[in-house]
């Protein structure tokens, strides 16, 4: 795999900043000619550097709008337990992310759902029914400060 280079950084920062640009517009913002710029922006697929395009989408609208974090601790931590427990929440549609921490506790899930009513149900019938799960801490989010998938390039 080659090294990116400052105009590589360039169509990423492009990208991120906006990812229905045309190949045209595209070439035209980095300075590069449209049949330059479709081979890096290939490459940089085929490479990984770039992993899809998707829409941003309004939780408020579509009746999510409560963002929580639960930290879970689950009572053994054996490869069984961590395997059971991944593959359940990956079929939750009210969970967004969830990572395995290190720390005082095992996993830090953030979820989104219409509101506190449905937060207690998705804790009773999601969470809790979870295999392995021993104790949670739930911290709803009063206010999105920043909320950003852009990384620096």
């Amino acid at each position: 795999m080659k090294e990116i280079d400052r105009i590589d950084r360039k169509i990423l920062a492009a990208m991120q900043d906006d990812g229905r640009l045309t190949n045209l517009q595209l070439a035209e913002k980095i300075s590069l000619s449209p049949t330059a710029t479709a081979e890096r922006l290939k490459r940089l697929t085929r490479e990984g550097y770039i992993l899809g395009y998707h829409a941003r989408l309004s939780p408020e609208k579509l009746g999510r709008g409560l963002l929580v974090y639960v930290e879970v601790k689950l009572d053994r931590t054996t490869g069984d337990v961590f395997d059971a427990f991944a593959a359940a929440v990956r079929r939750s549609p009210d969970v967004m992310e969830c990572h395995m921490v290190a720390g005082g506790f095992d996993y830090l899930v953030k979820a989104r759902v219409k509101g506190m009513e449905a937060y207690r149900t998705f804790l009773s019938d999601v969470i809790l029914s979870l295999p392995g799960v021993r104790e949670t801490h739930t911290y709803a989010v009063m206010e999105e400060v920043k909320s950003t998938a852009r990384l620096p390039v």
